[in-house]
C-alpha cells in the first residue's frame, strides 16, 4: 500500500480531549474568509519598490531642446565675444595706421621746412633789393614755393603767420619781447619764420617778437 492511500484515523476517545491553544492564540477556521490588505500593508521592499516609470517621448525632447538651447546660448555668446574682439582688433590696428601715417607725413615736412625757408628767404631779399620782381628765375622760385606749399596743404599741413594775435606758448615761440606802440602787451607784433601744423597738431612753432 501506498503512504498515501492510507486513511486518516480517527481520534481515539480514549485519548482524551485536545489540549486547549495558548493564551491569545486564535483558533484556525479554514472556512473563514482571507482578510482584505491594502496598499499600506503591502512590503516596502517589493518587487516594483523603487521603480520610476520611464520618460515619455514628450520629455525626451524637452530634454533635448534644453540641452540644444543651452549650447546654442554658449555658441551665440562666443560668437559675440570673437565679434567685439575682432571689432576692438579692427578699431586698433586702424588707430595704430593712422598713428603711423601722421608720424611719417610729420617727418617728411620737418625735413622739407628748411627749404621751404629758404625759399621765403630768396624772395624776400628780391623784393627788399628792388631788384625785377618778374625776371624768370624769381618766377621759377616762386613757383617752386607754391607748388611745395599746396603738396603740403593737401596732406592737412599748413602754414600760420600769428601776427596781431596774443602770444601763445604752445603755438609760438618768443625770439623777443619789445614794447611797441599801438599794440597792447603779450601781442605778436613781428613773424620772424612761419609755423606749420598738421591738423591740430603743431610741427614747428612760429618765431615771433612779442610786444612788452
Amino acid at each position: 500500500m501506498h503512504p498515501h492511500d492510507e486513511k486518516l484515523e480517527a481520534p481515539d476517545p480514549a485519548a482524551g480531549p485536545a489540549p486547549p491553544a495558548p493564551p491569545g492564540a486564535e483558533e484556525y477556521d479554514p472556512t473563514a474568509p482571507a482578510p482584505d490588505l491594502g496598499p499600506e500593508d503591502m512590503p516596502a521592499d517589493g518587487p516594483e519598490a523603487g521603480l520610476e516609470d520611464p520618460p515619455t517621448e514628450a520629455e525626451i525632447v524637452a530634454a533635448d531642446l534644453r540641452d540644444r538651447a543651452e549650447k546654442s546660448d554658449a555658441y551665440l555668446a562666443l560668437a559675440q565675444r570673437t565679434q567685439a574682439d575682432f571689432e576692438n582688433y579692427r578699431k586698433r590696428t586702424m588707430r595704430d595706421v593712422k598713428a603711423a601715417e601722421m608720424r611719417g607725413m610729420s617727418r617728411l615736412a620737418r625735413e622739407l621746412l628748411p627749404a621751404l625757408d629758404n625759399l621765403d628767404r630768396a624772395l624776400a631779399a628780391v623784393e627788399a633789393s628792388g631788384e625785377d620782381a618778374e625776371h624768370h628765375l624769381t618766377q621759377g622760385i616762386r613757383l617752386v614755393q607754391s607748388e611745395l606749399t599746396a603738396a603740403l596743404a593737401r596732406t592737412g599741413i599748413e602754414a600760420y603767420a600769428p601776427r596781431g594775435e596774443r602770444f601763445d606758448p604752445a603755438h609760438h615761440e618768443a625770439v623777443a619781447q619789445q614794447p611797441v606802440e599801438g599794440f597792447e602787451p603779450g601781442t605778436i607784433v613781428e613773424v620772424l619764420q612761419s609755423g606749420y601744423r598738421l591738423n591740430d597738431s603743431v610741427l614747428r612753432p612760429a618765431r615771433v617778437i612779442v610786444a612788452g
